[in-house]
């Protein structure tokens, strides 16, 4: 029952806390895919991928010839010269997991190459949110990007934008309306002919409902 008190004065402390500050959100990840600078080196990233797994592919196409050629001739080869077939096999074999492993695992090429990526950009955001907060006056800022379900958000809470306005104007690049996330003037005329359907639907209840009556 004590640790129950504690717990939920800790809890209301908290929930205090965090009703003093002011809180913004920002996403992360819909900033870096409009960053021009960081699309270019995840083009050239993906390129690289690109080839590195064609070079896999080939490898691999080799490895099934090989091995199929083997098992087919196998009854026919005998002493050194089946143990040197077997080895080119297993050796090509161990070659090709091995670079998968190299470049897709866990520690890989690609993992370091994305880490590389994106810590100059990360660096960037992070600048921009910092100057955004204090202009702003904001305490916290969530990222929705990074493991954080946001089941609603008011626009005004949203510095998304404000974010990506600065990097923008700081790197000199002009900003661009994206279908998945509109502009302000795309939700206002949409809110606009909501509302005027919603009207004309009215009134058209409205003279069904007269013509009953009459």
């Amino acid at each position: 029952m004590k640790k129950f008190k504690l717990f939920s004065a800790l809890f209301i402390l908290f929930a205090g806390l965090l009703s003093a500050q002011k809180i913004g959100v920002v996403d992360t990840n819909y900033i870096l895919s409009k960053l021009p600078q960081y699309k270019d080196a995840e083009d050239r990233l993906n390129s690289q991928i690109t080839n590195w797994q064609t070079e896999i592919q080939t490898l691999q196409s080799e490895f099934d010839k090989k091995k199929l050629l083997l098992e087919n001739e196998r009854v026919l080869l005998v002493g050194d010269q089946l143990k040197q077939r077997q080895k080119e096999v297993d050796d090509l074999d161990k070659k090709i997991k091995t670079m998968i492993n190299n470049r897709f695992g866990s520690m890989g090429e690609i993992n370091n190459a994305r880490s590389n990526l994106t810590k100059p950009f990360q660096d960037q955001i992070w600048n921009a949110i910092k100057t955004v907060s204090e202009k702003n006056s904001l305490g916290i800022i969530l990222d929705k990007s990074n493991n954080i379900s946001v089941i609603f958000l008011e626009k005004r809470y949203d510095y998304t934008d404000k974010v990506l306005d600065l990097l923008l104007k700081n790197s000199g690049t002009k900003k661009t309306e994206s279908p998945n996330r509109p502009g302000k003037a795309s939700e206002e005329s949409r809110e606009i002919k909501a509302k005027m359907k919603s009207e004309n639907g009215a009134a058209k209840l409205q003279n069904t409902e007269a013509r009953k009556i009459k």
